[in-house]
């Protein structure tokens, strides 16, 4: 489970600008929420050799009166749902009564507060952050988020000391061995983690319900860690299963899909746990941006995605077709996920639901050895040439995985780097179509051979330390 931090301060001091470099959001998938989380953002930032989920929260005026109120409403649930709280002060403006009212709300917090001085860059840090000390919030870190300018060593405070409770929070070293193809993890012997994900009142109790009344060997309920998260063990033609529930599974007598609470952080974070990502639309709302965000944010995790169009019992055809041609307009960028149309009410399709979560599991954990790749690698070259670059031919030599879950591919050669997006992309395409893999990301890495003499100082042999010697001599008799 990864982290959440959340970025609580003054409109205008950083916070936004710090989410965008956390998160690289011109590279990555951000989910936004209007109205739903008040205006909150949430993000999934990889930054530093640290993974973790990071909320920007609305800026807080912090008045002398009515603090407590202002707080509640705007940012008291980010600062509830994190597990680490970077409060951002402007370097520049020096301490404000703003400042000193939020300071006063955090410290009754029974949170981990880091205070941050931004915007430290062109100035006398030192002087201009002294005065932040009287806000009696501990430690103080001065950055400059523009630049990146200090935000490693304020992330290594951070997260250094949870890296025991939270191990995922620090990205492992990539294995980039070529035995992987031998790695001895057995994932079919694994309970397969199936997150069911999706907005308020689309379903996901009911088909979570349908699913345990029907075709269940319930062991226990047990509550996970993901705030009101429940993983629900079971078993399914002798298949073990862990269904994660965001919303928590209830007696059906009980359901009240109108009060369902909904979280966009537990969300998040059951789609990190999980190996399978089961997403619910509903029919007779067609896709949101919502549904797009949250889809988009299980790609950019890696995970196995799995698609679900809920309450398509009773509708018309012709808004049946209707609504598979907008799903087809606005799903291009997971076009290789399995789209299934099912009642959860009824139970009509959603036995099928398992045939596409297993395809989807085997596609990510299969093993494919380094001579299949390579293979699959120089019949795409010969195929499709790779393009000149710089004048010269780039040079495919080899390929091996790199990683499962989700699958990763290593190709190796002389230029690689340089490719084209373009050819990129066809090489991912060629790899899912030659190894069949259906419902789940690809990524495909490429690297250059290391010059081994780079850095290297080049000794002189004996003879030519003598040639040089002539040669100065030469030099300086000519002057």
């Amino acid at each position: 489970m990864l982290p959440v931090v959340a970025l609580v301060g003054r409109p205008n001091v950083g916070k936004s600008t710090l989410f965008n470099r956390l998160t690289r959001t011109r590279d990555a998938l951000v989910a936004d929420f209007p109205g739903l989380t008040r205006d909150r953002k949430y993000g999934q930032a990889n930054y530093d050799g640290y993974q973790f989920i990071v909320v920007d929260t609305g800026g807080i005026h912090g008045d002398e009166e009515g603090i407590d109120e202002v707080m509640a409403k705007q940012s008291l649930q980010a600062i509830e749902e994190a597990d680490v709280v970077l409060f951002l002060v402007d370097a520049r403006d020096g301490v404000t009564v703003g400042d000193q009212a939020i300071a006063t709300h955090l410290r009754k917090q029974k949170k981990k507060v880091y205070l941050v001085a931004n915007k430290i860059d062109g100035i006398d840090a030192d002087s201009a952050i002294a005065d932040f000390y009287s806000l009696a919030l501990g430690n103080l870190y001065g950055i400059a988020a523009a630049h990146g300018r200090g935000v490693e060593h304020l992330l290594d405070s951070c997260f250094k000391p949870l890296a025991d409770e939270y191990p995922d929070v620090i990205v492992p070293d990539e294995h980039d061995s070529e035995d992987l193809e031998h790695d001895e993890i057995d994932y079919d012997a694994l309970p397969l983690k199936l997150a069911i994900v999706g907005r308020p009142n689309v379903g996901k109790s009911t088909l979570t319900n349908r699913i345990l009344g029907e075709d269940r060997v319930v062991v226990f309920d047990m509550p996970g860690t993901t705030r009101d998260s429940v993983y629900i063990p079971m078993e399914r033609d002798g298949r073990e299963y862990v269904l994660i529930d965001t919303a928590g599974v209830r007696r059906r007598g009980r359901i009240d899909e109108a009060i369902e609470k909904y979280s966009v952080v537990k969300t998040l974070q059951a789609i990190e746990d999980a190996n399978v990502v089961l997403a619910v639309i509903d029919a007779r709302e067609t896709i949101s941006d919502q549904d797009l965000n949250l889809i988009g944010f299980a790609l950019n995790a890696g995970r196995s995605i799995v698609i679900a169009v809920n309450k398509w019992d009773g509708l018309q055809q012709d808004h049946k077709d209707e609504i598979k041609r907008e799903l087809d307009r606005r799903l291009g960028f997971v076009d290789f996920a399995r789209l299934h149309f099912i009642s959860a009410l009824h139970g009509t399709g959603v036995g099928h639901l398992f045939e596409s979560v297993e395809e989807a599991y085997k596609s990510a954990t299969q093993r494919v050895s380094t001579s299949k790749l390579t293979k699959i690698m120089e019949m795409a070259q010969e195929e499709h040439q790779p393009p000149l670059v710089g004048g010269r031919r780039v040079k495919l030599k080899y390929a091996h995985a790199g990683g499962y879950n989700p699958p990763r591919i290593v190709i190796h050669g002389n230029q690689v780097t340089r490719l084209p997006g373009a050819y990129q992309r066809y090489l991912t395409n060629y790899f899912r179509k030659a190894l069949g893999v259906m419902g789940t990301p690809i990524k495909v890495e490429f690297r250059e051979p290391k010059n081994p003499y780079a850095g290297r100082k080049n000794n002189l042999t004996l003879s030519q330390q003598r040639k040089r010697r002539r040669l100065m001599k030469f030099v300086k008799k000519g002057k």
